[in-house]
């Protein structure tokens, strides 16, 4: 099998080195070239619904568990790529008790319409523009360079104005924002660009546009589902929403009442993807495994998304994505982890270390690293140790590192974010691999 790295330009290793040197975690682009150990996962994902049920106008949810630092936002970013190579627009969003709770469908929304990305070109740093109303501005430069104006103007009239979605609103606000942007009326593209975010706007200020209903907490539901039934009017193959629970306890901290609000909220879109109601629309959820014992408690969830076994092979259509079922074992996840590392370091350095004495010091840290448990993930600890040992390899000279410096590098490191951890957000994970 060729190696992945073997096609990774300079400037993306670049970029990926220095997210992983200072934080230890996934970048926003080429993260394909680090993952190692849940390529089962993702081949059966690819196969199934990629190219399979999604592509044909269907559409699925997959509840992603792992333990804190189990690698749940890693593979949300592999599940993004993934999309993007099959032409799917994407929105991952990190789901909190005060910044965004899964069970305000209104913040959710939000949410989503602020980070929807089309698939970028190539591997080129993601542009700085986000969201939908950027994205419809794209697609409409995009479309003008390629047809004309005029030809743009009958596919807004012709096609958008009657896009296949439930709601007229939301379909008219689309189309209306397209013309401002083709004829370059500012205060209509505000108006309903403010509309699409789902900030509040005046219902006197878009109604003569056509656009009669306001995004409320009774309806935002109802508009995001609309707004992903769109993206395949629009022209993209579908939709990736990745939602990924950030905080240890969930979303919705530990209040009874909105916990029932919560899995009302997903079983409805459970619901909605086996009828379906979001024609190419992969939802994956990513949570703690402590979710599923709460679960229990509230039936209508748990019988949609229970399975005798997790994703695999024998098991395409079940729900559950259980990462702490990896392809590897801890030790040798992180030797081939460090391996595609050090790809990328040599990658961005342009250089060549000894592959004996790297592989060498490789399985020492990876066995420190696998081998301790600590507040923070091991995965996260590992990365960075691994990188500064790296660049000091290059730095004095290549040399085998004794057991005593791995040890000490390790505990270093670890002390460290659990010092950061103390300082920024008590009891809160970090984004790990």
């Amino acid at each position: 099998m060729q190696d992945p790295t073997s096609t990774l330009s300079r400037s993306l290793a670049l970029r990926m080195l220095q997210t992983l040197g200072e934080s230890g975690t996934p970048p926003e682009r080429g993260v394909r070239f680090l993952n190692v150990g849940n390529q089962s996962y993702l081949d059966v994902l690819r196969a199934e619904y990629f190219e399979g049920l999604l592509s044909a106008g269907g559409s699925t949810f997959k509840l992603v568990q792992a333990i804190y630092g189990g690698g749940k936002t890693h593979f949300l970013m592999c599940l993004r790529e993934l999309g993007w190579q099959h032409g799917f627009v994407s929105a991952y969003v990190g789901l909190s008790p005060n910044a965004c709770p899964f069970h305000e469908p209104l913040l959710v929304y939000r949410a989503v319409a602020r980070a929807l990305r089309a698939p970028p070109r190539d591997d080129e740093p993601l542009p700085p523009t986000t969201g939908l109303t950027d994205l419809l501005r794209d697609l409409i430069a995009d479309r003008r360079a390629e047809s004309g104006d005029a030809a743009v103007r009958q596919w807004l009239m012709r096609t958008v104005r009657q896009l296949a979605i439930e709601n007229q609103s939301l379909r008219n606000a689309i189309a209306g924002y397209g013309l401002a942007v083709l004829d370059d009326q500012l205060e209509r593209q505000d108006v309903l660009g403010a509309y699409l975010l789902g900030d509040e706007v005046p219902v006197a200020a878009h109604r003569e546009h056509g656009v009669f209903e306001s995004i409320t907490k009774a309806n935002a539901f109802a508009m995001l589902r609309g707004l992903c039934q769109a993206m395949r009017g629009l022209g993209f193959a579908g939709t990736s929403l990745l939602f990924d629970e950030l905080d240890r306890n969930l979303s919705i901290g530990s209040t009874s009442k909105k916990e029932t609000r919560l899995f009302d909220t997903l079983r409805e879109m459970v619901d909605l993807c086996g009828r379906g109601a979001l024609p190419g629309v992969l939802v994956a959820y990513a949570v703690p495994p402590d979710f599923l014992d709460r679960v229990r408690d509230y039936p209508a969830l748990q019988q949609r998304i229970a399975s005798p076994l997790p994703l695999s092979v024998r098991s395409p259509q079940a729900s559950l994505v259980d990462l702490e079922r990896m392809d590897l074992d801890p030790h040798a996840l992180l030797v081939a982890m460090g391996g595609r590392i050090q790809a990328v370091f040599e990658a961005a350095r342009s250089v060549k270390l000894d592959p004996i004495i790297q592989a060498a010091n490789l399985s020492r840290v990876a066995q420190e690293a696998a081998s301790a448990q600590w507040e923070v993930s091991h995965r996260r600890v590992f990365v960075k140790t691994w990188v500064g040992i790296l660049y000091d390899q290059v730095a004095i000279g290549e040399r085998p590192i004794t057991s005593q410096e791995v040890t000490s590098r390790i505990q270093s490191g670890a002390r460290q974010l659990i010092e950061v951890s103390a300082a920024t957000t008590p009891g809160a994970s970090y984004v790990d691999f």
